[in-house]
């Protein structure tokens, strides 16, 4: 299995304090801003693609990574949580802003001549 690419993106949830939606905004914005076109080269279907996506929050475990694994539209998926990210008080004491980072990386089952 070798890596193919790794794409990095940031999510947040400005007023519902959901770590799970912060993070799946970041998994979008690692996605959106691009296009993973890497498996046709190789001869192989998306369907192809081993795809760990690592979550970074406050709170991990405030993380629902079976919901944020319906993201990817193929692929086998694996989402991890761990503890990173920011929570940024809001001024007038009334909650935090959940800051959450995503890393998407992208692995193939191919032979590299050597």
């Amino acid at each position: 299995m070798k890596r193919i690419l790794t794409e990095f993106g940031m999510g947040s949830s400005l007023r519902q304090r959901d770590y799970t939606r912060a993070a799946e905004r970041a998994l979008r914005d690692a996605l959106w801003h691009n296009s993973i076109n890497v498996v046709a080269p190789f001869g192989l279907e998306r369907e192809a693609m081993i795809i760990k996506a690592q979550i970074a929050v406050q709170y991990p475990d405030a993380v629902d990574t079976d919901e944020l694994a319906k993201v990817f539209p193929y692929g086998t998926v694996t989402v991890s949580a761990t503890k990173g990210g920011l929570d940024v008080p809001k001024p007038d004491g009334s909650g935090v802003t959940i800051i959450a980072n995503a890393a998407i990386s992208v692995f193939l089952n191919i032979k590299v001549a050597s």
